[in-house]
């Protein structure tokens, strides 16, 4: 079952609605997650057999190549899986590889190479090294 938009138990974001759940994602999983995201145990969620098996699911369907690369027509090899609607945010889409928004199906998760993760986080900036001494033209 695809999530729907307006729902009543959806939230809103950037103007749009999220969807309600899906169904193969139960309140047992979805609680699960929840108790990883606050025990400050995120490790927890991605050392969890249903995501260990999710993950593998999605780089075998990108056959292991990381998508981003691949839109720039470079390949790269996949080490893992990023998911778009993050897991701290939206808990109840941890285990979803599609979610719906404006009426469009979106992927949830996408496989990537370690360096383009990184790109998307935020955690690789380019250092700015400054001169040793400043350059003048005097």
């Amino acid at each position: 079952m695809m999530w729907q938009t307006g729902s009543a138990r959806g939230s809103e974001r950037s103007g749009g609605t999220i969807w309600e759940r899906a169904a193969h994602m139960t309140e047992q999983d979805i609680a699960y997650v929840r108790k990883c995201i606050a025990d400050h145990n995120i490790h927890g969620f991605y050392d969890w057999g249903p995501w260990k098996k999710l993950r593998r699911e999605v780089l075998e369907a990108d056959r292991y190549e990381c998508q981003q690369c691949k839109r720039r027509g470079i390949y790269r090899r996949a080490t893992t899986v990023h998911h778009i609607n993050y897991v701290k945010k939206h808990p109840e889409l941890a285990l979803e590889k599609y979610y719906e928004w404006q009426g469009k199906k979106k992927r949830n998760l996408i496989s990537l190479c370690h360096e383009c993760h990184e790109e998307v986080h935020g955690y690789r900036k380019k250092k700015r090294i400054s001169p040793i001494t400043e350059e003048r033209w005097d």
